[in-house]
C-alpha cells in the first residue's frame, strides 16, 4: 500500500485483525510526501511493537546524480524543493531528515545502480530470507484446439504432430490419465524426443523467469480435443517441474469435451 498517512497505520490494522483477515504480511511504502510522517513514525511504531506488531523496515536511498537523472526524467516535484530550494538542495534536505530513520532500518538498498526486476528480486529474496525468489505460480494446461487456445496461456504448445489415439478403438473414449493412453503416447520415439527438448527448455527457462520476477506462469499444451495428447504430455512436464517450482499447478482444461 502506498502513501498511507502513518497517523492511520493502527486503526489499519486493527480493522485487519477485527476482520478475520488471512493476509499476514502487509508491505506499506512511506516517505516525505505526508508532511506528518517524521513527526509521527517513531511514536505509532513504538506503540505498535509495544502491542506485539513486528516490523521489517527497507530503507531506500540513491545517489545524487542518479536521483538527479530520476526526477529529470519523470518531471516529478519533490516534495522538499519547493520556493527558493533546488531540486538538489530538496533531495540532500530530504536525506538529511531521514538518517534517524535508516539507522533503525533492517536493510539499506542503494538503487542508484538497480532497475526495476533488479530491485524486485532483492526485495523479494530479503523478504523471503532467502537467496533465490521461490514466488512463482505455475499452471500446467491442457487443452484442444477445437475449444480455442487459452487466452492466459503464455507458452502454448502444439502436440497434434504425435500419434492420435483417438484412431485407436480400445483408446477412443478412454482419456490421457488411463495408463493405457498413457503408454500409447509415450512409446513413441517422437514423444520421447519431444519431452527431452521441454525438459532442456524449462530446466533453462524456469530460473530465468524467476530471476526476473514473473509471478504467473501458465504452460499450456493442445492437442485436437484436448482428451488425449495433451492430457499425457501436461502431466509428464507437471512431474518433472513440480521438482523445480514451489507452487504449480496441472489443470485439463477439455477432457470432459475431447
Amino acid at each position: 500500500m502506498d502513501n498511507l498517512p502513518v497517523a492511520l497505520l493502527p486503526k489499519f490494522l486493527e480493522f485487519q485483525v477485527e476482520s478475520g483477515s488471512e493476509i499476514s504480511k502487509i508491505a506499506l511504502v512511506m516517505d516525505l510526501r505526508e508532511e506528518a510522517f517524521l513527526a509521527e513514525y517513531k511514536d505509532v511504531l513504538s506503540r505498535l511493537q509495544s502491542r506485539g506488531y513486528e516490523f521489517d523496515i527497507v530503507f531506500l536511498e540513491a545517489s545524487d546524480e542518479a536521483l538527479l537523472r530520476r526526477y529529470s526524467q519523470t518531471r516529478r516535484q519533490h516534495p522538499l524543493a519547493s520556493g527558493a530550494k533546488t531540486l538538489l538542495e530538496g533531495i540532500r534536505a530530504e536525506k538529511e531528515a531521514l538518517d534517524e530513520l535508516k539507522e533503525i532500518a533492517n536493510k539499506v538498498i542503494d538503487t542508484s545502480t538497480y532497475n526495476v526486476h533488479e530491485l524486485k528480486a532483492i526485495i523479494v529474496s530479503h523478504v523471503l530470507k532467502s537467496g533465490a525468489t521461490g514466488t512463482m505460480h505455475a499452471q500446467i494446461l491442457s487443452f484442444g484446439y477445437k475449444y480455442g487456445i487459452p487466452y492466459d496461456a503464455d507458452l502454448v504448445f502444439d502436440v497434434r504432430f504425435l500419434p492420435n489415439p483417438y484412431f485407436i478403438p480400445d483408446l477412443k473414449e478412454l482419456n490421457g490419465e488411463d495408463s493405457a493412453v498413457r503408454n500409447y503416447v509415450l512409446q513413441w520415439d517422437e514423444t520421447t524426443i519431444f519431452l527431452k527438448k521441454m525438459f532442456d527448455l524449462f530446466d533453462y527457462l524456469v530460473p530465468l523467469y524467476e530471476k526476473e520476477g514473473k509471478s504467473y506462469l501458465t504452460i499450456a499444451f493442445g492437442c485436437t480435443g484436448g482428451k488425449h495428447r495433451s492430457v499425457t504430455i501436461s502431466a509428464e512436464i507437471y512431474k518433472r517441474l513440480e521438482q523445480k517450482i514451489n507452487y504449480i499447478s496441472l489443470k485439463h482444461r477439455d477432457i470432459e469435451l475431447g
